[in-house]
């Protein structure tokens, strides 16, 4: 056999000495106290440690997706900002993020809400100013005015939200259940059970 053509033989690798090996990833409390001292580079390793629990946390408070990453950008922005006032003795860097985070969103949940509301309320108080005319219309031609706004009052409040922006503003039944944020099947339950008692206390025959 020629000699050329027999294989030739691979040396062992030796193992690398522990000294030379690669550092271990730094830990997130490592990097807090880094990011404390403006290190750039180490706030880039705590974005990415920490980007995917915090966005998590946010968007089962928050719901809405783009509000979501919106919520999550601003609270590791306040990482960022705030690093110097970590302390491992409040608990770990995680907790630390994901106590902002639910703050944060929290705070976007009940902004969002106040700022529904008052738009409700700026819908009702408009419709209060109008005439009940188209009501009184909708329900039926031959009632005076005054007997639809008296009857409106036996109404629950719910009842006589739903039934006034259908009727008196003419919103369709997936509008009202936007405007109310509640499920478009409660919507016309409310509608039903709010005009039966309309046609019963003004006497209407089906």
């Amino acid at each position: 056999m020629d000699e050329t053509a027999r294989p030739r033989r691979v040396a062992a690798v030796p193992p690398v000495p522990e000294d030379l090996a690669a550092p271990a990833p730094a830990t997130a409390e490592e990097l807090m106290a880094q990011v404390a001292k403006g290190d750039e580079r180490a706030f880039e390793q705590l974005y990415t440690q920490l980007s995917g629990p915090v966005y998590g946390l946010v968007r089962r408070i928050v719901r809405d997706t783009a509000q979501s990453e919106e919520v999550a950008q601003e609270v590791l922005v306040e990482l960022w900002k705030t690093a110097t006032r970590y302390s491992p003795d409040k608990g770990s860097a995680l907790n630390w993020a994901m106590t902002l985070a639910h703050r944060r969103a929290v705070d976007r949940v009940r902004s969002a809400r106040a700022s529904t509301e008052r738009e409700q309320k700026a819908t009702f108080e408009a419709a209060r100013e109008r005439p009940f005319d188209e009501v009184a219309e909708s329900v039926t031609a031959s009632l005076e005015r005054s007997q639809v706004r008296r009857c409106l009052k036996f109404l629950t409040d719910l009842q006589r939200e739903s039934v006034l922006l259908a009727y008196y503003q003419g919103y369709t039944y997936r509008e009202v259940a936007d405007v109310l944020s509640t499920p478009q099947g409660t919507i016309k339950t409310r509608m039903r059970d709010g005009l039966i008692r309309l046609r019963d206390c003004l006497g209407v025959t089906a």
